[in-house]
């Protein structure tokens, strides 16, 4: 085989493999995971609420008998189908549910399709369905119709909202409250401003601050109570997370050590009641941070609004969507009241030919003719004189309407109540035709007067509140000992203490950073670790806190001088690090002390007989404090032989060198004199 034709078999080859996932990708976004905007629905959805509009008589169905005739319009499992419809009935607003359909608090579980009954809801009835608005098209069999989407009357993609993963795109689209939308839809048709935000079916408390006109962020929170200070109770879960996975986390928390509770108990029915009872010298409202902080009764959303529109996916906002569907109800609307007004019309038309031919006798003409022909003829010729009187021109199918008409209603035919009749649809007529006139103010009332007839029913359940960052470090548990074993350079916190009167020992959690100052001035920040080697020069270790003052006095070795300075905790990269003063073997610190009230020190100077005195005491609150990185203030010209604290202890871990070669200790001006 040529070098050419290979080439010519692959390129096929990924021809067709690119045309095969582009279809599979084009039927999986639009047919499987991704709403429609303008209906809201998933095919499967949509299929379930046509199945049942089918059915509907007004009583309940078998759950596996809605499923089974499904399937005739939706070509996959009965299971896929069984899962959707709960999913739609446990929604709240398109099904009444007859039996156990899961409870959607708990996670647990419907039982069986055979045991469950559902049928549509009221508000299903009167917002989804028309016939006469509906494009249908051929089942996947060809043997049924099914719609392509539904004339739906109510922004249902943004009340109940819709979750979906396809081939590289998703969707996430948050449920919002019923009132809300139908508010935002009254004030769009009257130019005013509107917000939406969302509103779920399990409650909790919403941060909204980063929400994004139906992306960005959202923060959703539990709703905990304190009935008394050892028991927290939970009456309200996140977006998205049932009472078993909300006690699976603060398990898996207290397992951590980061936070103690003695029990956990879940009594959820109808409503949330999770009841978390605390362990001895562990209060409340101190396990409240660690609750939001450690398990899921703080979650983070990330919505993402992506939805079909006119056959494409694309990313849209809360308000737009909002818009488009208003708009089409108004001309779904708009469509409905010309079908009624031609229809009226049509009926007047036919009441109007019936009282002429009845009144005015015209059947008489039809007695002496044989042929149907000439019957059809005497009619129309009996009508012409009224032709006035009427809309429009007579057809053939308005004679032969005229021509069944029964001898016995001929006969006891009322002319009064026909003029009442005709009257009662002129006024009908009118009364359309007006509505045609001011669509805004028709469509306005229109969704009034569903938010007044379903809106009790649906009141918020979220409440939007501006959530407080918890800080995982300050909820934390300081339950961990942290070591430095200075007779090993080990620090951590699987270690015990050896040597009680040089080893560090400090209470932290394992979010803790910890700052650590060596002899030589070097220091550096770390986290809490389990074991880690720094050596055995450390002076200093403890939590990182802004708020510290650090004191100290240090020896430059390269000029053989100690100088004292003050400094806040200063600034840090994890794990780098720096230098309180110049680099030298034989530079040090010599004293070092943190705080702000009265810290003072002792030096003691070598010996010069010239020197009026040999010692000298310094008060660190004489000193301003510095960046870190600063020299500081000399102490003497002379050398310092010790440092002591206030009481004469002295601080000094090692000797002074009182001269280094190649120094010369001039007398200082003062030794002069």
């Amino acid at each position: 085989m040529s070098e050419t034709s290979t080439e010519r078999q692959h390129g096929k080859l990924h021809q067709l493999f690119d045309g095969n996932f582009l279809e599979y990708t084009s039927y999986v976004i639009r047919e499987r995971a991704i709403p429609d905007v303008d209906d809201g629905l998933k095919p499967v959805q949509r299929r379930i609420l046509q199945t049942l509009h089918n059915m509907d008589d007004g009583r309940y169905h078998k759950v596996a008998n809605v499923v089974g005739e499904t399937m005739k319009l939706h070509p996959h499992g009965d299971q896929s189908i069984f899962a959707a419809l709960v999913n739609l009935a446990n929604k709240g607003f398109l099904i009444d549910r007859q039996g156990n359909f899961g409870n959607i608090y708990t996670g647990d579980q419907a039982s069986a399709a055979r045991y469950i009954e559902c049928r549509l809801s009221p508000l299903a009835r009167e917002t989804l369905f028309n016939k006469e608005l509906t494009e249908f098209i051929d089942s996947y069999d060809g043997r049924m119709q099914e719609p392509v989407t539904l004339p739906v009357k109510i922004p249902l993609l943004l009340l109940m909202g819709a979750e979906g993963i396809a081939v590289g795109m998703a969707t996430k689209i948050m449920p919002h409250n019923f009132n809300e939308l139908l508010q935002a839809q009254i004030d769009y048709l009257q130019n005013k401003e509107f917000t939406l935000y969302p509103d779920f079916p399990k409650g909790g408390l919403l941060d909204v601050s980063d929400y994004d006109h139906g992306n960005g962020r959202i923060r959703c929170r539990a709703r905990l109570e304190m009935p008394d200070d050892k028991t927290i109770l939970i009456t309200e879960i996140p977006y998205n997370i049932t009472t078993q996975g909300l006690i699976d986390s603060v398990e898996r928390a207290a397992k951590a050590g980061k936070l103690k509770i003695a029990s956990i108990n879940d009594y959820t029915a109808e409503k949330v009641e999770v009841e978390i009872k605390l362990s001895r010298g562990v209060h409340a409202d101190e396990t409240i941070d660690a609750l939001y902080a450690f398990t899921d009764c703080e979650i983070s959303i990330s919505p993402s609004l992506v939805t079909i529109v006119n056959n494409m996916p694309q990313q849209m906002q809360v308000e737009d969507v909002l818009k488009r569907n208003t708009d089409m109800l108004l001309e779904n609307l708009r469509k409905e009241l010309e079908l009624e007004l031609g229809k009226l019309q049509e009926k007047w038309h036919a009441r109007k030919l019936e009282q002429i031919f009845i009144e005015e006798r015209i059947y008489k003409k039809i007695e002496e003719q044989t042929k149907y022909q000439d019957v059809v003829k005497a009619v129309d010729e009996g009508l012409k004189p009224f032709a006035d009187e009427l809309k429009r021109a007579v057809s053939k199918e308005d004679i032969e309407r005229l021509l069944e008409i029964k001898i016995r209603r001929i006969s006891r035919y009322d002319i009064n109540k026909q003029q009442k009749e005709l009257r009662e649809i002129e006024k009908n007529i009118r009364s359309v035709k007006n509505k045609l006139k001011d669509m805004v103010g028709f469509t306005i009332g229109y969704i009034s007067d569903i938010k007044e007839k379903y809106g009790e029913a649906h009141p918020r359940i979220s409440e939007l509140n501006t959530l407080n960052e918890v800080d995982a470090r300050s909820a934390a548990l300081a339950n961990l000992q942290l070591v430095y074993q200075s007779g090993t350079g080990f620090i951590g916190h699987k270690l015990k203490v050896e040597d009680p009167q040089n080893d560090l020992e400090i209470s932290c959690s394992e979010y803790d950073r910890v700052l650590l100052i060596f002899k030589s001035g070097l220091y550096k920040v770390i986290n809490v670790q389990e074991k880690i080697f720094v050596g055995s020069e450390l002076l200093y270790m403890d939590l990182v806190d802004p708020e510290v003052t650090f004191n100290i006095i240090y020896r430059n070795g390269l000029e053989n001088m100690c100088y004292v300075k003050r400094f806040a905790t200063p600034k840090f990269i994890l794990n780098r690090e720096y230098h309180l003063f110049e680099e030298h073997n034989r530079s040090a610190i010599l004293f070092l002390k943190t705080g702000n009230d009265e810290i003072r020190a002792r030096i003691n100077l070598v010996p010069s007989s010239r020197a009026k005195y040999n010692s000298l005491d310094i008060d660190f609150s004489d000193y301003m404090i510095k960046g870190a990185a600063a020299k500081g203030k000399r102490i003497s010209t002379r050398v310092v032989r010790r440092v002591s604290d206030a009481t004469g202890k002295p601080v000094q871990q090692e000797p002074v060198i009182p001269e280094l070669p190649g120094f010369q200790n001039y007398p200082s001006e003062n030794d002069k004199k």
